[in-house]
């Protein structure tokens, strides 16, 4: 019996070898503070293509300076940064990895220098500071600033793109009337706060015709918030825009959110969006065993599964998942010996 997990999957033109997705985690390792790729990084992400992994995300990456997470995190918001980024797509294309990666903006969840921008000056927590309400340039910026960022990632040699539209960032902020109190074309109704993650959509397929991925918040977990409902709106917006795969995750935009975490906890959502939209979803959320991520993609919940800390833990969980699952997995000829 052939099995989900690794068997392959495609999207347009670009076929993964298996379900196996690395998720995009910030590595906070751009030491230099200028968003460009170290050493570290290209250890970090070609160790998982070796381990058989089958589409590698890399880490939240800013298409400004000012949009950063922090002062170390990756960019890709001028030209010089394409040749570290541009190494690691190479290096992973080797072990037979297809490679994408996470646009950005963190909005007033940035800890960098100067102002920071928001779709409204309400503070996240009291460590940070209160973000300046953005004005109509500073957005029409933005929309430019990711066209831009998707350009430099063609140039780079990607596979996928994500827009980062989760975890309480810009793009979320946007979408939630908890952050969003504007009272012009950009808030205070559903389609109004859907508009800027529109037109970053439409801004970055005018220079983007490979796979695109979007990840949500789908629950932010508050009664006056966003619940996975209200995102079957979203969902059908995106799929006229030719989104391609909706990333379901959950949480990230305010600080007291009480979930309940469990293994598979945010599965529901892909579930969900997949079965009433008819669109491409990826599972993520403390997903570890094989069997976990076998039945996900078995039982039609999702179509890709998106590990995190497991691919921490383990580079090589592909190949212990091809064990416990009887499947077939081809070894790097270098690691014969050992993958017996």
């Amino acid at each position: 019996m052939t099995t989900a997990l690794f068997s392959s999957f495609t999207i347009k033109n670009t076929t993964f070898k298996n379900r196996i997705v690395m998720s995009p985690m910030c590595m906070y390792s751009s030491h230099m503070e200028d968003g460009k790729v170290q050493n570290f990084h290209i250890t970090h992400y070609t160790s998982r293509a070796i381990g058989q992994v089958g589409l590698i995300i890399v880490e939240a990456t800013a298409v400004t300076a000012q949009g950063r997470i922090s002062k170390h995190d990756l960019g890709i918001w001028e030209d010089e940064q394409i040749e570290g980024l541009k190494t690691i797509v190479d290096r992973c294309h080797e072990h037979g990895a297809k490679v994408g990666i996470q646009l950005q903006h963190a909005g007033r969840k940035a800890t960098v220098d100067g102002e920071i921008l928001a779709p409204s000056a309400i503070p996240f927590n009291e460590k940070i500071k209160t973000p300046k309400e953005m004005t109509e340039a500073d957005i029409k910026d933005t929309i430019t600033a990711f066209q831009a960022a998707a350009r430099r990632v063609k140039q780079a040699g990607f596979d996928a793109i994500e827009i980062h539209a989760a975890h309480g960032y810009l793009l979320h902020e946007f979408l939630s009337p908890l952050t969003n109190k504007r009272n012009d074309e950009y808030g205070s109704s559903p389609e109004n706060r859907y508009r800027l993650l529109k037109e970053v959509i439409e801004a970055v397929k005018q220079v983007w015709d490979g796979p695109l991925f979007v990840r949500i918040s789908a629950s932010d977990y508050h009664p006056e918030g966003l619940t996975v409902e209200n995102y079957y709106e979203y969902a059908k917006e995106m799929k006229k825009q030719g989104v391609d795969l909706i990333d379901c995750s959950s949480g990230g935009l305010i600080p007291d959110a009480k979930i309940d975490v469990y293994p598979g906890y945010q599965v529901q959502f892909a579930d969900k969006i997949k079965s009433n939209i008819g669109i491409y979803t990826g599972a993520v959320g403390l997903i570890t065993s094989s069997l976990h991520a076998e039945e996900i993609l078995k039982s039609g919940r999702a179509d890709l599964v998106f590990l995190a800390r497991e691919l921490l833990r383990n580079p090589y969980w592909p190949y212990v998942a091809a064990k416990q699952l009887n499947a077939p997995l081809e070894a790097p000829k270098q690691y014969d010996r050992g993958w017996l």
